[in-house]
């Protein structure tokens, strides 16, 4: 059995990057990401014990990277943020800046897709206390293109 977090070629076609083990994994997730559109996949899974109820959520996010240099790459590992980041990457990094285009959900690349994340707690009669896309796209400022979907 593979384990899905180092790194290696599972069925299907797919592979799972997680985090890099050193500076030099972390240059090759890069390069093999470069100029590519890749997945990031985002799994929910929400229970409540009392009523046995489950509901879970998958988000699949379409990311194209932009065709970064080896200097800017060995510039950004030189930060160190690369090393706790899967896939070696920080959408939100201010400088690196590695996504070029993004046309899904920007949070759910981060680590975390909190409209739908709303949605399924939404489920269990839980409401948040504030408009989570708006502070979400405020707070990210970056206008989401697939919110309204995402709370359907």
């Amino acid at each position: 059995m593979i384990n899905p977090l180092d790194g290696e070629q599972i069925s299907g076609g797919f592979e799972i990057l997680g985090k890099p083990l050193d500076g030099a994994e972390a240059a090759a997730m890069l390069r093999k990401l470069r100029g590519r559109v890749h997945q990031v996949v985002t799994g929910l899974a929400l229970l409540r014990l009392p009523e046995g109820w489950l509901t879970i959520e998958a988000v699949v996010t379409d990311v194209p990277m932009r065709a970064y240099t080896d200097q800017e790459i060995q510039a950004y590992i030189a930060t160190g943020d690369p090393l706790d980041k899967a896939g070696a990457y920080a959408i939100q990094h201010p400088v690196f800046r590695p996504v070029q285009n993004l046309q899904g959900c920007y949070a759910n690349v981060m680590g975390l897709p909190v409209c739908r994340a709303a949605r399924a707690l939404a489920v269990f009669g839980i409401q948040p206390r504030s408009r989570v896309a708006e502070q979400c796209q405020q707070y990210l400022d970056y206008p989401c293109p697939v919110f309204q979907q995402a709370l359907e």
